[in-house]
């Protein structure tokens, strides 16, 4: 272990270098000290019409504050911060990424990995327009995404959209759990586990190897019952060069076996139940992060259909639209329920505006070793109100209660 100043000391120096930061982000608490003003802070480098910046992002509980440090206001900006009690800091570069977690006695584990090939920063100013693929990428040619020129085409626009926010979503997910010690370190010998399950035509397969391995080593497996999917997306894979680290299997969700459980599973738009198939299996393999975008509700749209309005409710189903608004809002609340019930941590999300899909709804849990997990109660009565037969509980032998 580390003392705390020196090692401090040594990130300040990367996140001052201004050629070479990418970004860096502050997360978490330690324990015994006044928090920090902010719930997490991001700086990178921006090119304003004065020069280049520091650009400082800040997120309370509701909403972001950006300001602009340029010289000896750069530096005392960043000062400030490293003065507050962080419990995590992520520093990226072109070249490393170092991640530095303060221990409850206030020491430094500080790690650090080489990228297996450097990464341009991105300056503008306007950062919401960066991308993680950019539209020329091999991954985005291979799968049709874009053209031969490097573009998008017009019909995959909502695509291109989609598999990149949900790339977005894991990198943040997987740096954060890295930080937090809640998913392993990769290595060479044992890199990280990925499982694409329902993975289709393996758009976020590939995506999310072309994103991840550039700062980790990973390995990818893509499970889709067709057959025909499973020689595609192994052609596509073999054609990119990275068949030894993306492989794909033809097998049901509940059918497919793996040698080694997976570290992190993905669930991207599985249709109905597909995706109460896909979270039964990753709390069976005792996945550390699962990623989902369910698809369609069917299943608790037609027990609403079937089964008597609780009093009081007539009006939530009485008409078609908001029957089915409904049912999506009832069967993504039992999910991620369900998921705390079996020791997870869950977030409920939109990913992506609805303009570019109306199944827009991110599950995200992580495992939390240890501690009590919550009562069934709130999960009980809902299920009781509303006369309601989860899939995801007969999956888990939880039965309706």
């Amino acid at each position: 272990m580390a003392e705390l100043l020196p090692t401090l000391s040594r990130l300040r120096a990367e996140i001052l270098d201004d050629e070479h930061l990418v970004r860096a982000l502050a997360t978490g608490r330690r324990r015994g000290q006044e928090p920090p003003r902010f719930k997490r802070v991001e700086l990178r480098y921006v090119d304003l019409k004065g020069g280049r910046h520091l650009q400082v992002v800040a997120y309370d509980e509701t909403q972001a504050h950006t300001s602009n440090h340029a010289g000896t206001a750069a530096e005392e900006a960043l000062d400030d911060l490293l003065g507050q009690a962080w419990g995590n800091w992520h520093v990226d570069t072109d070249q490393r990424t170092h991640q530095l977690r303060v221990t409850k006695k206030g020491e430094a584990l500080l790690h650090t990995t080489e990228r297996a090939e450097p990464v341009a920063p991105e300056r503008g100013h306007d950062h919401a327009k960066q991308r993680l693929l950019p539209e020329d990428h091999p991954v985005l040619r291979a799968l049709g995404i874009s053209d031969a020129h490097g573009r998008v085409k017009p019909s995959r626009q909502a695509k291109y959209r989609q598999v990149e926010e949900l790339v977005r979503a894991l990198d943040a997910a997987v740096a954060e759990g890295h930080r937090a010690g809640t998913l392993r370190t990769p290595t060479p010998e044992d890199p990280l586990r990925v499982v694409d399950l329902g993975c289709g035509n393996a758009y976020l397969t590939f995506a999310a190897h072309a994103w991840l391995a550039r700062s980790m080593p990973v390995r990818l497996t893509g499970v889709d019952v067709k057959e025909q999917s499973r020689r595609h997306n192994a052609e596509v894979a073999a054609s990119l060069g990275v068949a030894d680290q993306v492989d794909f299997v033809q097998a049901g969700i509940d059918d497919v076996e793996l040698p080694q459980p997976p570290d992190v599973v993905l669930a991207l738009h599985a249709c109905d139940t597909a995706t109460d198939d896909a979270l039964a299996r990753a709390v069976r393999w005792e996945a550390d992060l699962v990623l989902a975008a369910p698809c369609c509700h069917h299943d608790v749209s037609a027990q609403l259909r079937q089964q008597p309005t609780p009093p009081g409710y007539d009006m939530l189903t009485r008409d078609g639209i908001l029957r089915e608004r409904l049912a999506d809002t009832l069967t993504d609340a039992l999910r991620a329920s369900l998921l705390r019930l079996e020791g997870y941590r869950v977030e409920v999300a939109e990913f992506v505006d609805s303009a570019h899909t109306p199944r827009n709804t991110l599950l995200r849990a992580v495992r939390v070793r240890g501690g009590a997990r919550p009562a069934s109660s709130e999960y009980d009565d809902l299920v009781a109100t509303w006369h309601l037969r989860p899939a995801l509980a007969e999956r888990l032998g939880r039965g309706s209660g």
